[in-house]
């Protein structure tokens, strides 16, 4: 019969390719480290490893480590099961969110689901949109909250509230493009959102692999222009804040928009800052829940997604720009 701590350990000294390094990572001896693997060596009756430095596995190996993982992932899935069957009385919930929208969004979730259901362990892991994607995929994450679609093989999707992105453009930086004309070109950016109008105005953008990011990146291929990026970093707000000191134009998600934010406060009460909508059909979109439909689905899941459902849609209702 398979030992799943076998397989554990196994899987320990595979990834790090030691038995010295994977027994230090489980704070267990070689000794016992070497016996475990020995043991499904036995039941196996073949070899797992190549002895050398670092360690390599064997082509029976190779598929033994796949297989590993597959069967512990069943059995992770299995006591959540019987777990939620039993009594709904404890779970685990790791939700996948952008840095940003997380700061933004969770505390209107949170705070409502941990009060229905306390005794849920929630953990959150925090990426851009390629990492988040690629971890929902592979059962790191239960779920992810992203602008839809959500990419990947076997993912279900449930649309929450409608976002859409908006350019801001400091008047200094419109200024020095078109002395004298700013008002005018004003007037035709809030018309339309004319992209070519910033085709020598710098950007400031977040990195590559960002669903804003690639918006931009299109945005711009479709307009035909090549602007200055003066910065690109991973954090929107960085961006957000920068862009209203006049450093360059950028973009800006309206969900993030609510009364106590920073651009608020420069919008209202000094002026030198455009908010415009843009002309684009990728700027319009829709903020969703992903979840891998081929893995069981918890209550807690479940639970999750009818809160945050009724709560963003209450949040996107009152952040609105007045």
């Amino acid at each position: 019969m398979i030992n799943f701590l076998n397989l554990e350990y196994f899987l320990v000294a595979a990834e790090e390719s030691s038995i010295t390094k994977a027994a230090r990572k489980l704070n267990i001896s070689q000794q016992s480290l070497s016996s475990h693997i020995a043991n499904l060596e036995k039941e196996f009756d073949i070899t797992l490893f190549n002895r050398t430095s670092p360690l390599t596995l064997t082509y029976a190996g190779r598929m033994l480590a796949k297989h590993s993982r597959e069967i512990l992932h069943l059995r992770d899935e299995t006591y959540r099961e019987l777990a939620d069957i039993k009594d709904f009385s404890k779970g685990r919930l790791t939700i996948g969110m952008s840095h940003t929208r997380g700061r933004r969004v969770l505390p209107e979730i949170l705070p409502v689901y941990r009060e229905q259901f306390p005794n849920i362990e929630l953990h959150l892991r925090e990426g851009n949109t390629r990492e988040l994607d690629a971890e929902l995929l592979h059962g790191e994450v239960d779920l992810i909250i992203d602008m839809l679609p959500i990419k990947g093989e076997n993912i279900e999707t449930v649309p929450v509230c409608e976002e859409e992105i908006l350019l801001i453009v400091p008047d200094s930086l419109l200024e020095k493009l078109y002395p004298g004309r700013v008002e005018e070109i004003k007037a035709k950016l809030e018309e339309a959102a004319d992209l070519t109008l910033l085709a020598d105005c710098p950007f400031l953008l977040i990195n590559t692999g960002n669903r804003v990011r690639s918006l931009a990146e299109e945005m711009f291929a479709d307009a035909q222009i090549s602007p200055p990026i003066v910065l690109e970093t991973e954090n929107i707000e960085t961006v957000l804040s920068l862009s209203l000191k006049g450093m360059g134009a950028t973009f800006y998600p309206k969900m993030f928009m609510t009364e106590s934010d920073e651009w608020r406060r420069a919008l209202t009460q000094a002026a030198g800052i455009g908010l415009y909508h843009l002309n684009h059909p990728k700027a319009h979109g829709i903020l969703g829940i992903g979840y891998h439909k081929g893995h069981y689905m918890s209550r807690a899941t479940q639970e999750f997604i009818r809160v945050a459902k009724e709560q963003l849609q209450k949040y996107s209702r009152e952040a609105q720009p007045g």
